[in-house]
């Protein structure tokens, strides 16, 4: 019989296959990642975003100057928009089954971005956009290898990458406003 535009499922089926591996939450038969796959990189993409609370916060309270007080502002408020996607993709580690790495130990080395400090408001600046510039690529790659085998994380991800987005459009933001080239920065 043709489905004429109706959404039919086998509810007998779908019942019968909740009750097995109950154990394992939302990672039904239904799954198409590989689970492991996508703990790994939402681990490195958590190591990504610690190291982006870090380098914010110092930033932070480093900075100085007359006019450092909005720019101040910007950084705390990116520093917690990043404690954010850290809290949400370890979260969804462990929905997957995985355990979030919050160990110290290593944390650059498995961080897409660099932990660097910056002496001057214009040096953070520079540093925050170069960090946002390589979220941005990052994220838009580890879209794409999740692809449609897990939705949810997919859009995760495609959430994070909008505020990274933004971000580093804030950054520039920053940057023209003070009448920086972004070359003479970068």
């Amino acid at each position: 019989m043709e489905n004429q535009g109706k959404f039919v499922a086998d509810l007998d089926e779908i019942r019968r296959r909740a009750r097995e591996h109950m154990e394992s939450g939302p990672v039904t038969a239904g799954y198409k990642a590989n689970s492991q796959a996508i703990v790994a990189l939402l681990n490195e993409a958590l190591a990504t975003e610690l190291v982006c609370v870090l380098r914010y916060r110092r930033h932070y309270f480093m900075a100085q100057g007359i006019i450092s007080e909005p720019i101040a502002a910007e950084f705390l408020q990116h520093a917690n928009d990043e404690l954010e996607h850290a809290d949400r993709l370890a979260r969804r580690i462990v929905q997957l089954g995985g355990s979030p790495n919050f160990d110290p130990r290593g944390l650059p080395d498995r961080s897409a971005s660099e932990y660097v400090e910056g002496m001057d408001l214009k040096s953070m600046i520079r540093e925050d956009l170069v960090a946002e510039r390589v979220a941005v690529d990052t994220y838009r790659e580890m879209i794409a290898f999740v692809g449609d085998s897990d939705p949810t994380t997919r859009r995760l991800l495609e959430d994070i990458l909008a505020k990274e987005e933004e971000h580093a459009d804030d950054m520039a933001t920053i940057t023209s406003q003070l009448g920086a080239d972004l070359k003479e920065i970068a």
